[in-house]
């Protein structure tokens, strides 16, 4: 799914999966999106976030509490 807006996208997959009752959410990976996953563990909103993946196929898995 292609989003113009990567930061509402981030946010909403990170509330679905956590309305859901998911352990995981996956979101796709740009300096952007890994700096707000930074801040969102230090605040204490999230546990920890691993990026994984090669050139544009990153992915960043963000562990919810």
């Amino acid at each position: 799914m292609a989003s113009n807006d990567t930061i509402a996208d981030m946010l909403t997959r990170i509330r679905n999966a956590s309305l859901a009752r998911h352990q995981f959410a996956e979101v796709p990976s740009t300096k952007m999106t890994r700096s707000i996953a930074k801040v969102l563990a230090e605040e204490g909103f999230i546990d920890s976030f691993t990026d994984s993946g090669e050139g544009i196929k990153r992915i960043l898995t963000i562990a919810l509490k």
